[in-house]
């Protein structure tokens, strides 16, 4: 386990583990070790299959897609490479086809190449 965390209170670093929980001595604020432990954890992006994406991972569109704003569909089989990881959110990626630039898409219609 990581080291004992400041309060997010008062920013005092003298706290202690007690029981579930992180206490602050100094402002006597309690905060759950859960929350702190998965903040640690960091965000983690799947795929359709639970394979884990990484930021320059290349995937694979698993069915056609309309995209708001173009006329062209993503086809079934299209190649997105260089993918970027939307912050705080592990449902959503950022990359380029070879036709269509700047999509934003859904990682439950996605899979690692």
């Amino acid at each position: 386990m990581s080291e004992i965390p400041a309060c997010p209170l008062c920013a005092m670093e003298n706290t202690y583990p007690d029981g579930e929980n992180y206490v602050c001595a100094d402002c006597g604020h309690e905060w759950p070790r859960v929350a702190v432990e998965a903040a640690d954890a960091g965000l983690q992006v799947r795929d359709v299959n639970g394979n884990l994406l990484n930021e320059g991972d290349t995937v694979t569109v698993i069915k056609d897609l309309k995209v708001k704003g173009s006329s062209i569909p993503l086809k079934q089989g299209t190649v997105i490479r260089n993918i970027h990881l939307v912050e705080d959110d592990a449902e959503h990626i950022e990359g380029s086809s070879d036709k269509i630039k700047g999509l934003v898409l859904k990682v439950c219609f996605l899979k690692k190449a």
